[in-house]
């Protein structure tokens, strides 16, 4: 071989090389930075990674909100009427949070089994689902149809009970 070939066939395999590694370290980021959805079956069936950026998604359990008065603070549970997941927030919750709507929370996973959420996300309509939220009932065994038509129950419940305390007021 001609040292004009090997210093080719060298230069070569160093583009190679480096192109491998920039793919890899591409790869890696990408992994570290990319967010999961699970669902409460899914998180207490031990399918969620702990201590990861992860998404989790499911109603605002009915009675479940408890406010800190001193501070921004928020616990609630998230639920799928068939498993609870406790998430802790600190900050400003969206307009449109309230018990028995759709929410996503984007967190952490604690060890403890709870969500240590940095951001909550609430959607507009209980007949809304995800389609995450729907694939993973479906992959649970539940239907997406029973698990809608039990949000509006408690949606309806919840009107109710707020139409009542407003009639009371006046």
């Amino acid at each position: 071989m001609t040292p004009k070939r090997k210093q080719k066939l060298f230069m070569a395999l160093g583009l190679v090389s480096l192109a491998a590694i920039a793919v890899g370290l591409t790869l890696y980021a990408l992994r570290a930075n990319i967010n999961l959805f699970f669902s409460p079956i899914q998180i207490v069936a031990g399918d969620a990674p702990f201590e990861r950026q992860l998404r989790a998604g499911g109603m605002v359990k009915e009675g479940s909100v408890v406010r800190n008065p001193d501070s921004l603070d928020v616990e609630f549970t998230v639920t799928d009427y068939v498993e609870d997941v406790r998430v802790h927030y600190s900050g400003i919750l969206p307009d449109l949070f309230r018990e028995g709507q759709g929410v996503v929370v984007v967190g952490q996973l604690q060890r403890d089994g709870w969500i240590k959420a940095d951001q909550v996300l609430a959607r507009h309509d209980e007949n809304y689902m995800p389609p995450e939220v729907a694939e993973a009932l479906e992959a649970a065994g539940y239907s997406a149809a029973d698990y809608q038509a039990k949000a509006a129950e408690v949606v309806e419940r919840i009107e109710a009970r707020e139409d009542q305390e407003g009639a009371s007021q006046y």
